[in-house]
């Protein structure tokens, strides 16, 4: 599950950029810039919170699958965390709090792609 999440960030993450260049909106391409370096450096501190307490993540793989819509690409980041939030802290109040935040740039993004133009 971890493995899938880290992957699943990362593919978010580039996606992210590739709709970053792609847009014509100015607003969207500065609300899809700071989630995708926002999301890199949590992501990274994740991962690295979780295996300097757990140990290394073993598998992390996957494809990358390129996507059209942002907004649906961030809640669906945000709903799997939601969905498997008892699985990703771990019970761990560190890993708890760097995913709230992982929701926050979510929320923050997807209020910048709906309401600012």
């Amino acid at each position: 599950m971890i493995g899938e999440f880290i992957m699943r960030c990362l593919h978010v993450r580039t996606n992210a950029h590739v709709l970053h260049l792609k847009t014509r909106s100015y607003a969207a391409h500065v609300a899809l810039g700071e989630f995708y370096e926002g999301l890199v450096d949590l992501v990274d501190q994740y991962a690295e919170a979780y295996q300097g307490y757990f140990g290394l993540i073993e598998n992390i793989s996957g494809a990358y699958r390129p996507v059209d819509d942002p907004l649906k690409m961030i809640s669906g980041l945000c709903e799997f965390i939601d969905d498997n939030r008892d699985e990703l802290s771990a019970d761990e109040d560190m890993l708890k709090n760097i995913l709230d935040e992982l929701c926050a740039l979510c929320a923050t993004a997807t209020y910048k792609l709906k309401f600012l133009k």
